[in-house]
């Protein structure tokens, strides 16, 4: 690129480049976007697409479709949608499989009780936690692409069904139901919470059939994050009757955290000392061996399985202690063997669930993504986010058909199954094993074990999500915005309820978004000395400027938000205001600070797309520039924003001539317009 006379020019004839470059350089002319299509582009194939009749295109695609149901077309879906076609025939079986044993058995132990617990947060009984623990579970290995990925019971699923199915089926206010009451009360609830499954994974499948793969990005990590964290301060308020033995009825709604809170403190003197020693002795356990597993990970060869130690010891203290005659601790009871009889949910309850099914739906394929693509990116292979969306979406719906409730990834069992030595989604067919041991042997063994145990494995479960708030600070270094997101999140969750602040937290992470659109600055641009590299002025006092040239880039997409900013930005630089203004400072010559704007170059490279009012504001800018003898040139616009604002009418104010492919191009052509260069040509690094 020619340098700035006067200041750093090219070299003339004869001279040499004070820049070394080891590649050289070579001179040509400016080239424009019309000339680059003539001279590296397919001009006469793409004006033969263009000349297409749109029955011959429709043609094409049906036939392109068509192919796809070929033989090899066909093999190729199969091989898509059922992901063990692909890497069992790769699976390295003496390497692998003692791991893969190993991780499921041990995810498969914690299953049972965390199943079992996770029930009562979704108001159901126990049982229908281990049926959410194994049918989930054996279809996603199947399905799934996350290899190292654990499905099964969520707690924050868990908890936003518990609160519909509680709002929909609430208990009688009378209370002390008999025994056939309390199965109708159950089965009811059974049967809502089995909707909802249907309902979320009804909703997954049609975003995979949109191919809404894509819609995991909205749900922005410090969402995420806060989501878990706020809903994980829900789990540990609402288990709080639980641990101390008092029939409290679940609050619902806004402020239900708050409401638990004033309700268990009014009931204080009234808790069960029976059940509080129980808990108490419980998390005594459970903590300190949570604690140990995550500081001796790398030593243990195995995670210590605190919850089924704790669940056996339990039920042996209640057995031989009598405590649930003696004291009334309330125990989990008898667990049906075997599994329910498929039953399609009722369509009826579909209209009623489906406000909370959709935020299930969100948050069931954000989590699930998101941890797939940490341990994927860990290990060096990829997931298909669509196939993620059919894989979950199926899972809930076939699960559904059984009584079980929203499932989706979890966090603690993938982090444990990782620990536990896990490499493929073959863990999942031996952590389904454990659980149709129980399912159909071991069940009657959890008779006697204590609901507030339960209650003490869903709080100390959560211990992951609560130290999620240690990266705080980090995040507010990082970024002062994303921390804003993660608080308002938090504090919406906490406040209102788990949908709710889902919700606010996600429009305020797409404001934010919207809101940093807004504040991009306009750049104008200088020559670095002996370059062809254009820089922002403000980055260094040794950038040049030609006087009469004006190089402006605008990094920001163009649209009916940002184009009143875009407008104003630039009758302030080009002096188009009503007023009309000085020409802007610069750090070139005295002389050149008066000397009013007669070409700009506008730098078009960060403008990733542009809408109809903002296509019209450009065609608009190129009408004022041409009235005040500005010429304006556009350079480096993707094919998408030039396709925009050649619809818009751009070539009815400008000549192809106006557009480049580079600053660079641009600057030289400006240049030569200025007259301000010798021979016609400029200097190009390659």
């Amino acid at each position: 690129m020619s340098g700035l006379p006067g200041a750093s020019t090219c070299p003339g004839p004869g001279e040499a480049s004070d820049l070394k470059s080891p590649l050289g350089a070579k001179f040509r002319e400016p080239l424009t976007e019309a000339r680059f299509q003539q001279l590296f582009g397919d001009a006469e194939q793409e004006a033969e697409l263009l000349a297409e009749p749109r029955w011959s295109r429709l043609r094409r695609l049906w036939r392109r479709r068509a192919r796809a149901c070929s033989g090899p077309g066909a093999w190729r879906l199969l091989r898509a949608r059922l992901p063990p076609l692909r890497w069992l025939p790769h699976y390295r079986w003496r390497p692998w499989l003692l791991g893969d044993a190993v991780a499921g058995v041990t995810v498969g132990i914690v299953h049972v009780p965390q199943g079992m617990a996770f029930a009562l947060l979704t108001s159901v009984p126990p049982v229908f936690g281990l049926y959410t623990s194994f049918f989930p579970v054996l279809i996603y290995t199947l399905l799934g692409t996350g290899r190292h990925l654990s499905t099964g019971t969520f707690a924050v699923l868990s908890l936003m069904t518990g609160s519909a199915v509680e709002r929909l089926v609430p208990e009688p206010l009378e209370g002390n139901l008999s025994g056939i009451e309390r199965e109708q009360l159950d089965a009811q609830r059974v049967g809502v919470a089995a909707a909802m499954a249907f309902g979320s994974g009804a909703l997954m499948l049609g975003m995979f059939a949109l191919q809404l793969g894509v819609l995991a990005t909205f749900l922005s990590e410090p969402v995420v994050k806060a989501l878990t964290s706020g809903a994980a301060l829900h789990v540990l308020v609402s288990q709080l009757p639980s641990l101390l033995g008092l029939p409290l009825p679940r609050q619902i709604g806004c402020f239900a955290l708050f409401k638990t809170l004033a309700a268990v403190l009014t009931a204080l003197p009234r808790s069960s000392p029976a059940e509080l020693t129980v808990s108490a002795l419980s998390l005594a356990l459970l903590v300190p061996v949570k604690e140990l597993n995550v500081r001796f990970r790398d030593r243990l060869p195995t995670p210590i399985p605190g919850e089924i130690v704790m669940v056996l010891l339990a039920s042996v203290l209640c057995f031989t202690s009598s405590l649930d005659t003696r004291y009334n601790v309330q125990i989990v009871g008898l667990l049906p063997g075997g599994f329910p009889q498929p039953l399609l949910p009722s369509l009826a309850e579909l209209p009623r669930i489906l406000a909370d099914s959709l935020p299930m739906a969100l948050v069931t394929f954000a989590v699930s993504a998101s941890l797939a693509s940490i341990y994927a990116d860990k290990y060096s292979y990829t997931i298909d986010s669509n196939q993620e969306l059919f894989a979950h979406g199926v899972s809930n719906l076939i699960s559904s058909l059984f009584s079980c409730f929203p499932n989706s990834a979890t966090l603690a069992t993938t982090s444990l199954l990782v620990d536990a030595g896990g490499n493929t989604q073959l863990a999942g067919l031996f952590s389904c094993m454990v659980v149709l041991s129980v399912l159909l042997w071991l069940g009657p063994f959890f008779y006697y074990l204590p609901k507030a145990v339960l209650a003490c494995i869903n709080i100390s479960s959560m211990r992951q999500m609560f130290f999620q708030m240690r990266e705080l600070p980090q995040l507010w270094r990082i970024s002062r915005v994303d921390f804003a997101v993660w608080m308002v999140t938090w504090v919406a969750v906490v406040t209102l309820s788990v949908d709710l602040g889902l919700a606010v937290g996600v429009v305020f992470s797409m404001m934010t978004v919207v809101c940093r659109t807004q504040r991009v600055q306009c750049l104008a641009l200088g020559l670095a000395e002996g370059t062809e590299l254009y820089r922002p002025l403000r980055e260094s006092h040794k950038l040049l400027q030609v006087p009469g040239l004006c190089i402006l880039s605008y990094p920001t997409p163009l649209y009916f938000g940002t184009r009143g900013r875009f407008r104003r930005i630039l009758e302030w630089h080009l002096g188009l205001g009503e007023g009309g203004k000085e020409a802007p400072k610069t750090d070139g010559p005295p002389d050149a600070v008066a000397e009013p704007v007669r070409v700009v170059v506008l730098d078009c490279s960060g403008v990733t797309f542009a809408d109809a009012a903002g296509a019209r504001e450009v065609v608009q800018l190129a009408s004022r520039c041409r009235d005040a003898g500005i010429h304006l040139l556009l350079a480096q616009c993707n094919a998408s924003v030039l396709g925009t604002l050649t619809q818009a009418g751009l070539l009815d104010r400008v000549t192809p001539e106006q557009l480049f492919v580079s600053v660079q191009d641009a600057a030289a052509y400006a240049l030569e317009r200025l007259e301000l260069t010798g021979p016609k040509t400029c200097t190009v690094w390659v």
